[in-house]
């Protein structure tokens, strides 16, 4: 016979689950790893399915752990938020944004201002990070990347950007595209594990002109924002993507030597897993941000 495991069994699960570890589960909860682990191992007996597998010092989900994961997480948030709303505390929505590094360092934390603005209060967690990025255990409610990496999720394309050389004011005032390999250029490389980034070569050529090695010179960032960063310091011509060069050519720190674009392989994606989905604030920030991305894409200075 089945036995209804205890309240605080299933919450030592969920944090040990979430957390990775049964140490941090007991720092999270505010008692011993040894009681964390009795609450779970009681829970296991109680249910008659094994939550982990203890292998050494460590712990990995099992099947049933990873089925259940999800449902607690959203269970457990739901009755923090009723509690917080019922003890008569002023109640601040959560929300965990995950973005590409680049978006994190500048473009998204100097806009979000403007959501709070027009939402209200709201504790917002930023995050930068790579792909793929672990929706449950870090509690994450929506998702920006670039390309479509979560279809276990509600996914959705929002945006297609492109590629634009740029630099400074005065580098290259009267420059053909044929002389554009004699300046100095900036090439951006994701690395191994990130999409493929459309390379100076592939400019030239899709402008019909054959550069020689002189396409493969030059300075080289691993990030979109830090080749950014090397265009706006004079530093040469940099393939910039249009999401983030819009404000400099805006405002004139950069401008458009040569007005042939690149588009990009893939669009960015927005996703937001079923647990969040109905969340009001979750889908405020949504809709604001598929605005000011498709307004920033959008903008006159890269038509």
């Amino acid at each position: 016979m089945v036995t209804l495991p205890s309240l605080k069994g299933l919450q030592a699960f969920e944090a040990a689950a979430r957390a990775g570890s049964f140490a941090a589960a007991a720092e999270e909860l505010s008692v011993s790893a040894a009681a964390v682990s009795q609450l779970i191992r009681a829970a296991e007996e109680q249910m008659g399915r094994k939550l982990f597998h203890r292998v050494n010092r460590r712990v990995v989900l099992t099947e049933a752990g990873v089925e259940m994961l999800p449902r607690l997480t959203m269970a457990f948030q739901e009755i923090g938020s009723v509690s917080r709303e019922l003890g008569g505390d002023a109640f601040r929505p959560r929300l965990v944004v995950s973005v590409p590094p680049s978006m994190a360092m500048g473009w998204l934390s100097q806009r979000l201002a403007g959501f709070v603005a027009g939402h209200g209060a709201v504790d917002i967690s930023l995050r930068g990070d790579d792909d793929p990025v672990p929706f449950d255990r870090e509690l994450i409610d929506i998702r920006l990347s670039y390309g479509p990496h979560y279809r276990e999720h509600p996914t959705e394309d929002i945006v297609q950007d492109a590629v634009y050389p740029v630099c400074v004011p005065g580098l290259a005032d009267t420059v053909k595209p044929e002389g554009l390999a004699s300046l100095p250029l900036i090439h951006t490389g994701w690395g191994p594990t990130g999409a493929s980034f459309p390379s100076w070569h592939s400019w030239f050529e899709a402008a019909g002109i054959e550069p020689g090695r002189a396409a493969q010179r030059g300075l080289s960032a691993n990030s979109s924002r830090a080749a950014l960063d090397l265009a706006i310091s004079g530093l040469g011509v940099a393939l910039a993507q249009g999401i983030y060069c819009a404000a400099a050519l805006e405002d004139g720190r950069l401008v458009r030597p040569l007005a042939r674009a690149l588009e990009l392989r893939q669009p960015y994606c927005l996703t937001i897993p079923e647990r969040s989905a109905r969340r009001d604030v979750v889908a405020a920030f949504r809709q604001w941000l598929i605005d000011e991305c498709r307004r920033v894409v959008g903008s006159p200075a890269l038509r």
